[in-house]
């Protein structure tokens, strides 16, 4: 079976040049709002369909990317299944902009990137459950566990229920998709 092969981000420079290649991106949605390579198309690794992206690309040659490598792999290991030639941006959004490559950034972001918020909700729903279960009953303590279990949880495994959710408040909806 076909390997991944690693891109640099200049060689991807000069891929994209040539225009006989596709970007995909496999962020998310809000990931992919705040930053991205310019052209790139987003397919999220949560719903990704090889089969589709397949149909789009072509005959092109497919690079996908995410914010650091681990995502894009995944992808490429999906597209890859029916023995074709997979390719992906080593380092990912995050190599790219170290080699000094533009990102584009809508001009309609979010005030605060998505983990940003989530900080801030988590945070106060903390504090908010310390300062209940002090004054009101220890019952709402409940509320902090509740939050910090998430926290754990969405460490140890990579998946936050409440940064999907707060991704689809409506300060963070816009057009993302390309």
């Amino acid at each position: 079976m076909t390997r991944t092969t690693d891109v640099t981000p200049d060689l991807l420079a000069s891929w994209m040049a040539s225009d006989d290649i596709v970007v995909v991106d496999v962020r998310e949605d809000y990931e992919h709002a705040e930053e991205r390579i310019d052209g790139a198309l987003l397919r999220p690794l949560s719903s990704f369909d090889a089969d589709a992206v397949r149909q789009e690309a072509g005959a092109k040659r497919v690079v996908f990317y995410c914010r650091s490598g681990k995502r894009s792999l995944d992808a490429a290991a999906r597209y890859r299944e029916n023995g074709e030639a997979t390719f992906h941006l080593a380092g990912g959004i995050e190599a790219w902009k170290a080699a000094g490559r533009p990102v584009a950034r809508p001009e309609t972001g979010p005030r605060l990137p998505i983990m940003r918020q989530v900080q801030v909700v988590a945070g106060t729903l903390i504090l908010l459950g310390v300062a209940l279960g002090a004054l009101v009953s220890p019952w709402f303590i409940a509320i902090s566990a509740f939050v910090g279990a998430g926290l754990l949880f969405a460490g140890v495994s990579g998946w936050c229920g409440m940064a999907k959710l707060l991704a689809r408040a409506p300060w963070n909806t816009r057009c993302a998709r390309s």
